[in-house]
């Protein structure tokens, strides 16, 4: 990809290491920008490069601190926007207040609704992202949504770097099991869903497992996780139900909370999640095992700057072409 043809990719200071391993994929620098704070704390941007006519990716997952780095996205977008960018995407890997996407209680807002107005308000002219909580955030937005999986990424790992026999893929709740069954249709195997109850926004109760595990090994597939509490609890009631060893493939790991020790003392075998988000070192364990998007979103990006169908990454096997 010639210099004159390439995309500028820019980020702020959510997760700098994947977007220079996407860089990185595309052959080209990320682009100059400051992106800081003033004395009194508001968030200093400033893009140090000419964006004019040009076709610009701004890197940037809403992971915790998640206002701080939805707000520095906003006026990442303002500012490319004010600079007459032809074209600005948004790449967020994660999506943040993805979990608020419906008023299941009297007063609350659908603040994921809020967030894509902000987003397309600030200058965005599509979106790209991954593995959303809910589909239907796609609607949300008023302009082009391109939603990427991280399927086959851990399909790769676990057929070419695990060998795992009697295998059967669990969804934690019922509302995963879409996922679960690309899963389970991808590996051959069997599919299992725990029963699960809300005690509230951090707790909940499983209550039954629908399918058969007793002698399998149980693989827990999901999009994000969070305090870990809902997988420890699933975690222990399979091996309870008889299942051998548990492991779990997650997207995005916010591990918030008590979420590290949860997961320490867990008989889980291991969790397998991708890049999308930054782990802290004071959260990594042994048994966290992080897989890199960065290809995939490289390829993605390549394609929307060249115009060309992204239907070929939705596909078992494809080959990045950059």
């Amino acid at each position: 990809m010639s210099r004159e043809e390439s995309p500028i990719l820019f980020t702020g200071n959510a997760h700098p290491t994947f977007a220079a391993a996407v860089a990185s994929c595309l052959g080209v620098p990320l682009g100059d920008a400051l992106v800081g704070r003033f004395s009194e704390g508001e968030i200093r941007v400033k893009v140090n490069q000419n964006v004019r006519g040009r076709d610009v990716f701004v890197i940037q997952p809403t992971c915790p601190p998640v206002n701080d780095h939805l707000m520095e996205l906003l006026i990442l977008l303002d500012a490319l926007k004010r600079a007459s960018a032809r074209r600005i995407t948004a790449v967020l890997p994660y999506y943040g207040y993805a979990r608020q996407d419906r008023k299941d209680q009297p007063r609350v807002p659908i603040t994921a609704k809020l967030v894509a107005n902000l987003i397309t308000k600030a200058g965005a002219d599509r979106v790209l992202t991954m593995d959303l909580h809910a589909g239907q955030i796609q609607g949300f937005f008023d302009i082009p949504v391109d939603h990427l999986f991280a399927v086959n990424t851990f399909i790769e790992y676990f057929t070419t770097q695990q060998v795992i026999s009697d295998l059967v893929v669990v969804s934690p709740d019922v509302g995963g099991i879409k996922m679960a069954r690309a899963y389970a249709k991808r590996l051959k195997s069997a599919l299992a869903m725990v029963d699960k109850r809300r005690i509230n926004h951090e707790e909940t109760e499983v209550l039954d497992i629908m399918g058969e595990v007793d002698g399998k090994n149980a693989l827990i597939v999901d999009d994000l996780v969070s305090t870990a509490g809902s997988l420890v609890e699933a975690v222990r009631v399979l091996k309870e139900s008889g299942a051998r060893e548990v492991t779990a493939a997650v997207t995005h790991p916010v591990l918030s909370g008590p979420a590290r020790e949860r997961l320490a003392s867990s008989t889980l075998k291991a969790l397998v999640v991708t890049d999308s988000i930054p782990i802290p070192p004071d959260r990594m364990i042994p048994k966290i095992k992080v897989l890199s998007v960065a290809p995939l979103f490289g390829e993605a990006i390549r394609r929307i700057h060249q115009e060309e169908s992204l239907n070929v990454l939705f596909h078992e096997h494809w080959e990045i072409k950059i």
